[in-house]
């Protein structure tokens, strides 16, 4: 028997254990009482605790901020996708090992340039190019899947061959995608980051921040076909040209309803672990208008007790407001023959919202006490734009845009 036939036969042995495995989970039922704070179930946390623990949050330094809780990540982030009000910052820009959350950009990037229905060819170098014993699905060389459950396995079982195989399909080899993923991520505002592969395997320049990476998952979660992924609970890939058996995908996010960890209010995210990364972890939590973002990095047994406490810290402490607005008159740079297009035959231009603001801010506070900082943006695409952007003693929790009502239509102008 060749040892290419022993492979193969290995892989299927394993795949075997897992789906067992993954069975016996869908069947357990996690029986637990609330403890009034949204988790259903303890979450583990170190004894003795980490030294990280006794770091107190940046945004605790905010006059009348709400002190944080204390978290084992070295480095945490807590978003409100709708305002990108940041509630709570820790050590944010400290550039650390991401691990499988890298799994998102891949993920929103083949959700970007791939159709669900394309086929996933599994090459050797995909199967073959990934560390002996980790997370994995046990695809063969040339092993057909769709670009759907190429997609599953990656962000529910964290395969990293699939993720390779999801590089080259969208960009014809791995290092074309890693490319990409940087371009992308400069795109989304990403200041401090540096991937150097799609699954987030160890690699000493592969690295970004618990700021970066919440961009990067608030852009992913805009992107209505990565929701699909990542909020999936379970998922089966069917017998394919290679493998005789249904793989059962789970998610592996244990907050989700029904898992050990439950947490009300929680839909979905990304896990993540390696030695030199710890436990890194996504969460997106929805409790009615509100979409918080936790990003943890540098975390122990998880990140969930961390997770529990800053979503706890989000929900309960904070509140997202709609402003009144009104249109503004803004002074803008125009040519002499435009002048007397303006609204008031001078150089004032109105600008009008197309939607509502929203600002999320501690519980309770005035809305009046928070500073509006204007500026006035060109549009190559239309007319002007005026961004409004609202602080609450420094710290920006909303922020609008408006339109320059189309009084010089066709005309260009510098703000």
């Amino acid at each position: 028997m060749s040892k290419n036939h022993v492979s193969i036969l290995l892989k299927k042995f394993l795949c075997g254990i897992l789906t067992t495995s993954l069975l016996l989970a869908q069947s357990y039922t996690v029986l637990a009482e609330s403890n009034g704070n949204g988790a259903l179930s303890p979450t583990p946390t170190p004894d003795p605790h980490t030294e990280a623990y006794y770091q107190p949050a940046d945004t605790d330094s905010i006059s009348g901020w709400p002190q944080g809780p204390q978290v084992e990540a070295r480095s945490a982030v807590v978003m409100d996708v709708y305002t990108d009000s940041i509630l709570y910052s820790k050590n944010a820009d400290e550039k650390l090992y991401p691990a499988s959350i890298t799994k998102i950009l891949t993920t929103l990037l083949a959700c970007e340039n791939l159709e669900m229905k394309d086929k996933v060819v599994v090459s050797q170098e995909a199967a073959y190019g990934i560390e002996p014993g980790s997370s994995s699905i046990y695809a063969d060389t040339g092993e057909i899947f769709t670009v759907q459950q190429a997609l599953m396995a990656v962000m529910l079982e964290s395969a990293n061959e699939m993720s390779l195989a999801i590089a080259e399909t969208v960009s014809g080899s791995v290092k074309k995608f890693v490319e990409l993923m940087n371009e992308r991520a400069r795109q989304i505002g990403c200041t401090n980051t540096h991937f150097n592969n799609p699954n987030g395997l160890p690699d000493e320049t592969h690295v970004t921040t618990a700021n970066d990476m919440a961009k990067i998952a608030k852009a992913a979660w805009f992107n209505p076909l990565f929701r699909k992924f990542t909020t999936k609970d379970v998922f089966e890939i069917p017998p394919t040209n290679k493998f005789s058996e249904t793989r059962y995908l789970l998610n592996h996010h244990k907050m989700m309803e029904g898992r050990d960890y439950a947490y009300d209010g929680v839909v979905g995210g990304k896990t993540g672990y390696t030695t030199a990364a710890g436990n890194t972890l996504v969460t997106y939590a929805k409790r009615d208008d509100t979409i918080l973002l936790v990003v943890v990095m540098g975390t122990v047994n998880g990140g969930w007790s961390d997770t529990a406490a800053l979503l706890d810290y989000g929900f309960n402490s904070f509140e997202r407001v709609k402003l009144s607005t009104g249109n503004d008159s803004v002074s803008v740079q125009a040519l002499p023959s435009e002048k007397y297009l303006l609204t008031d035959g001078g150089s004032a231009c109105p600008f009008y919202y197309t939607r509502g603001v929203y600002v999320t801010v501690p519980a309770g506070t005035d809305l009046n006490t928070l500073e509006k900082r204007q500026s006035l943006c060109s549009n190559a695409a239309g007319p002007l734009l005026l961004e409004s952007k609202y602080y609450y003693n420094s710290q920006m929790v909303g922020w609008g845009v408006q339109y320059e009502r189309e009084i010089l239509s066709g005309l260009v102008r510098t703000p």
